[in-house]
């Protein structure tokens, strides 16, 4: 293909125009920093994002393996997910504003119709990571919720055991509860069987 051997020769110049794209997503100050900031422990986002587009880039221009994609995409996605600036749509965005970077650094050579076709196809390709993104959102959206359910629970249930409302039961006596119901003048029904 063509388009192929275009997309390796000015793979620099694409990476480097889609992390800017990504960049830019972030206010102007944060990036800024992105964008200057070159120590990874100073900035991990940064770091994060520019480690993981080159890869995503070729698994592109190559074979598009999933599990590959997934290693690549996770680490950015996470990021994006516990941003709470991003929306879903805008957390994943990122990923479609590699066809503009395409785009703008192969101008001169889309005017053949062969390199158009392979470039609607190369584009598919950035739609299905677009939907892999999405998934992986998702799912860390998902962890994040979970714990701060968990989360939630666990201090309200040490709220109530600081103000007496809740006791442990003891091991292997369940009688007591039914024992300290009656005593208390609580009127205990059977369970009905239906």
């Amino acid at each position: 293909m063509r388009l192929n051997d275009l997309l390796k020769q000015k793979k620099a110049a694409i990476v480097k125009e889609w992390f800017n794209m990504v960049i830019d997503t972030y206010p102007l100050d944060t990036s800024r920093f992105l964008k200057k900031q070159k120590d990874p422990f100073a900035n991990p986002v940064g770091n994060t994002i520019s480690q993981g587009l080159g890869p995503l880039f070729d698994e592109l221009v190559m074979e598009m393996d999933p599990d590959a994609i997934t290693t690549f995409l996770d680490p950015i996605i996470r990021i994006r997910a516990v941003q709470v600036m991003f929306s879903p749509s805008q957390a994943v965005a990122f990923i479609f504003s590699l066809k503009e970077a395409v785009r703008k650094n192969l101008k001169k050579e889309l005017n053949d119709n062969k390199t158009l076709n392979e470039l609607l196809l190369f584009e598919s390709k950035i739609d299905e990571i677009g939907l892999m993104a999405f998934d992986i959102f998702m799912k860390c959206r998902e962890q994040i919720y979970n714990l701060k359910a968990y989360d939630e629970r666990n201090r309200t249930f040490r709220a109530f055991k600081r103000a007496g409302l809740v006791a442990e039961i003891p091991d292997g006596k369940p009688d007591a509860v039914i024992n300290f119901l009656k005593s208390s003048n609580t009127a205990v029904e059977p369970l009905d069987d239906r």
